[in-house]
């Protein structure tokens, strides 16, 4: 292929298609631009599968057949453009058909599960999948699309190529935006094809190294998702020394058979919004369902997915598939049990399978409110449904041994084949640890638990495995972010069994590395100070001060207040963690960032309660900024002498308040002090900052920091970034909490200079590099300060930009590797300098006007002039030395 040409891209991907079975159109000819329909497959599809009904509306041979065939047009047309709230669009059309009386038509035929129709099975082979070229989309001038993707004559996808040698995905996405919009802008014209949901399900942006998606085009607001395949841990796509690296999307996803389970099988309306399986979701179901036909029941996988890979809809795609699964005609489970302690799980589940499947009756769950419409016990309602055959079985994480339990007992059972898949959500563990469950605890963890701390589904589900020898009618699927040893041991999997030395992996692997570069999780390491470098690096700031007989009392002020408190008790901690959280927190994401304290046990949860309270009133009492309230989350209770006579509970430290997770979420409360609760499986996307005062290491480390990585937008469009995100930790060692993340991010590493000048130092590099002036720095503060806009701030910042990529495309398309490294350490020394800068600003007041301005434009060219492959790595800044090789 001639990499600079994309008339050639075009050819590539086509000609590809039609060897593999679909239909080619070079020109739009025959494409209807008013309907966005190509009504000869429309019609032919009809003719072919459905002739009576046909007849019933379109009299063949006759006078009026043209004139029936419009009508029969117009009314798909009609359903079309009904709104997808009201069951229009061309997934409802492509799932259910439509009417037009007196006739009913199918518009499109899944794989059936077996072969028992063989009228859906022919119906099946002919259904038409066309991809035509240079689709004048247009109502209002000749603009046309590089390429559609039509089944049976209705267009589901669309797709803009670049090649990289002359412009990037970026480019294609920037057309979709500026130049692909649902009304004409000039002259306000529908442009059917590109309306949410009615005809193009989806919009690709693809170029030889990356793919983009959208299924919602609104001008500068569309929000394009990766549709990568990831990189070695990391995100982009793995080199293809044949072609381009995005192959995979005409080759596998757009293979035929693939391409309508995506549509039949996955897809999803839900509200005001289409859910498409990015890849690495496709990618996971297909895999785990093709492999449980092969295999059969009595395996396990592990499916090991961040936070940020959409795990929920993962797991109810993959229970649904699992669940309508044959093997020659015959069901591979009985029954599909989902361990889940989230509610969210069960409705979505349950919508998901309306909109997949029309049987009734698929999903049960097993809660009081079931048992107690059944009129019975839970235990007694799980029995049924397992020997009733319900398809789909939700069940607690409490229930979960019962259900096992009863598998094995009943011996209505024997014989029936089941799939477990469990969630990684977390629940609190009350009462006596079960033996085997003791048996696959840690100490550390036991130390947790038998402190009120929690046992995860991953725990149960080792329990299980470990007390008996595969089950060969049970087949296990856990979905975890953080996969412990024992769970790896027990549910992964060895590259090559035959070799001793091989170590068990996961399955399927979406990491945490990808999903931050993705930016579907923030960095939580990006914001991580341990208190004994901050103090380092204050008091280097005033040894400074006094070896050059500046005023000690000035060079103090230079220090933040936070970090002039040496904490050596509670109560002094907790005056840190409240002037920090004042100075650097309680202003972000428009003054309503929280923050979680994470205290060593339930008696020092009580105290950081009673102290913090106790300092905020005292700094209320002068200031009402400082007027935040608290929460304390613990289980059991707690005696403590010192704070009181009586026991303390959360109920009594937290008056008034029922459900925590739901009072935290409000307005009233910024921090929670927990012990051994809401460190896992905790979403709240206002948490902003950490103040750890607990031991930490391994998967807990990792699980408790990243309460912090979920992403946020306000309504005003304001988003939560890694800047935004900040822990300060007062006991642990910045080198164990690198070790405890390096699993799941592998490029992990701590810089750990304590030099408040680097900042300076970084700065008088980067304007060596000569991509900016400081005529622009100037400009670009001014515009940010005044609040311009994002038009001014995008043209000021353009130059700059520009300058950076053509030298970029100019070093690689000479293969100027010095010149290559030059800009990539340049780019790097952008993401240092903010980072350093976010850091030490905390606990040095520079007072530079100069500084600042830099550090504005600077964060903005940071994402101008992000790597194409994302491969930034992570840094933990307790902080590091400036690289300069």
């Amino acid at each position: 292929m001639a990499i600079y040409n994309e008339i050639e891209f075009e050819s590539e991907i086509c000609q590809h298609l039609e060897s593999a079975g679909w239909l080619y159109s070079p020109t739009d000819a025959g494409y209807d631009a008013e309907r966005a329909l190509f009504p000869e497959d429309v019609i032919g599809w009809l003719a072919d599968t459905q002739p009576d009904e046909l007849a019933k509306i379109v009299k063949a041979g006759s006078p009026q057949e043209a004139q029936q065939t419009e009508l029969l047009l117009n009314r798909l047309v009609k359903v079309l453009d009904t709104p997808l709230s009201n069951g229009g669009g061309s997934l409802a059309v492509l799932r259910n058909g439509f009417q037009s009386a007196p006739a009913r038509f199918q518009m499109s035929e899944p794989k059936p599960e077996n072969t028992k129709n063989p009228a859906t099975v022919d119906r099946h082979d002919q259904v038409r999948l066309r991809v035509m070229r240079q689709v004048h989309f247009s109502t209002a001038d000749r603009r046309s699309i590089d390429l559609v993707f039509f089944v049976n004559g209705i267009p589901v996808a669309t797709a803009e190529l670049k090649t990289d040698f002359t412009q990037s995905v970026a480019d294609a996405m920037e057309q979709y935006r500026k130049d692909r919009l649902p009304k004409d802008k000039g002259t306000g014209r529908v442009q059917p094809l590109l309306g949410f949901g009615n005809r193009a399900l989806v919009h690709f942006a693809v170029s030889n190294d990356q793919v983009w998606m959208t299924t919602r085009l609104q001008g500068d607001d569309t929000f394009f998702l990766p549709f990568n395949m990831g990189h070695d841990g990391a995100a982009g796509n793995p080199p293809n020394p044949n072609g381009s690296a995005t192959i995979y999307l005409w080759e596998r996803v757009l293979e035929r058979e693939a391409w309508l389970n995506i549509l039949h099988r996955f897809v999803l309306v839900d509200g005001d919004r289409i859910v498409f399986p990015r890849f690495h979701q496709w990618e996971v179901v297909t895999q785990l369902v093709a492999a449980a036909a092969s295999e059969g029941p009595g395996h396990r996988y592990l499916i090991q997915h961040s936070a940020g890979s959409g795990k929920t809809n993962s797991i109810s795609w993959t229970a649904h598939r699992l669940a309508r699964l044959q093997v020659d005609d015959a069901p591979v489970f009985d029954s599909v049990i989902v361990v889940t302690d989230r509610n969210v799980l069960d409705s979505q589940l349950q919508a998901a399978i309306r909109q997949l499947d029309k049987g009734t009756g698929f999903v049960g769950a097993i809660d009081a409110d079931a048992a107690r419409r059944a009129g019975g016990s839970k235990s007694g309602l799980l029995a049924k449904m397992l020997t009733d055959g319900k398809r789909i079985i939700v069940v607690t994480i409490q229930t979960f041994p019962f259900a096992m339990a009863e598998i094995r007992a009943n011996s209505g059972l024997k014989g029936k084949r089941f799939a477990v898949i469990a969630d990684e959500a977390h629940s609190s563990q009350s009462g006596q640890v079960a033996a085997k469950l003791k048996a696959v605890l840690t100490a550390e963890e036991l130390k947790a638990v038998e402190d009120g701390g929690q046992i995860d589904i991953e725990t149960h589900l080792a329990a299980e495995a470990s007390e008996r020898a595969a089950s060969e009618n049970i087949s296990y699927f856990a979905f975890t972010a953080t996969p412990k040893g024992k769970t790896l041991d027990l549910f992964g999997r060895k590259p090559d069994p035959d070799d001793p030395d091989s170590k068990p992996q996961a399955f399927h692997v979406y990491s945490m590395q990808q999903a931050i570069e993705e930016e579907f999780i923030l960095d939580v390491l990006h914001g991580y100070h341990s208190y004994r470098s901050v103090f380092t690096i204050a008091g280097k700031v005033e040894g400074a001060a006094q070896a050059t007989e500046v005023d000690q009392s000035e060079a103090t002020k230079q220090v933040m207040r936070w970090v002039r408190i040496n904490p050596q008790t509670i109560a002094q901690k907790a005056a840190v963690i409240v002037e920090h959280f004042h100075e650097n927190v309680a202003h972000v994401l428009e003054g309503n960032a929280k923050a979680m304290v994470v205290s060593d046990s339930r008696k020092a949860a009580v105290r950081y309660k009673f102290e913090i309270d106790r300092y905020l009133a005292t700094r209320a009492a002068k200031d009402p900024r400082y007027a935040y309230r608290t929460l304390v989350a613990f289980s059991g209770s707690v005696t403590d002498p010192e704070y009181g006579p009586d026991d303390f509970t959360e109920a009594n430290l937290n008056p008034g308040v029922g459900d925590l997770a739901a009072t935290f979420n409000g307005d009233a409360y910024k921090v929670m002090i927990v012990a051994n609760k809401f460190q896992t499986g905790f979403d709240q996307q206002l948490l902003c900052a950490m103040y750890v005062d607990r031991q930490l290491s391994g998967v807990t480390a990792v699980q408790t920091l990243s309460r912090l990585n979920r992403t946020h937008r306000r309504p005003s469009g304001l988003r939560k970034t890694k800047n935004d995100v900040f822990v300060l930790d007062f006991v642990n060692e910045p080198e164990e909490i690198r070790a405890a993340f390096e699993p799941y991010y592998k490029t992990a590493f701590l810089e750990t200079s304590t030099d408040p000048n680097l900042v300076y130092d970084i700065a008088t590099k980067l304007d060596q590099a000569a991509i900016f002036t400081d005529a622009e720095v100037d400009q670009v503060a001014e515009l940010w300060v005044t609040g311009k806009g994002n038009n001014a701030l995008s043209a000021a910042m353009a130059p700059a930009a520009k300058r950076f990529g053509e030298r970029y495309r100019s070093a690689t398309l000479d293969d100027d590797t010095a010149a290559r490294d030059e800009l990539d350490m340049f780019r790097k020394d952008v993401g240092t300098f903010v980072r350093v800068y976010d850091f030490m600003s905390q606990i040095v007041d520079y007072g530079d006007a100069h500084l600042e301005k830099r550090v504005i434009f600077l964060r903005m060219l940071e994402r101008l002039i992000k790597n194409t492959e994302r491969t930034v790595p992570i840094v933990a800044t307790t902080l590091g030395a400036l690289r300069t090789s």
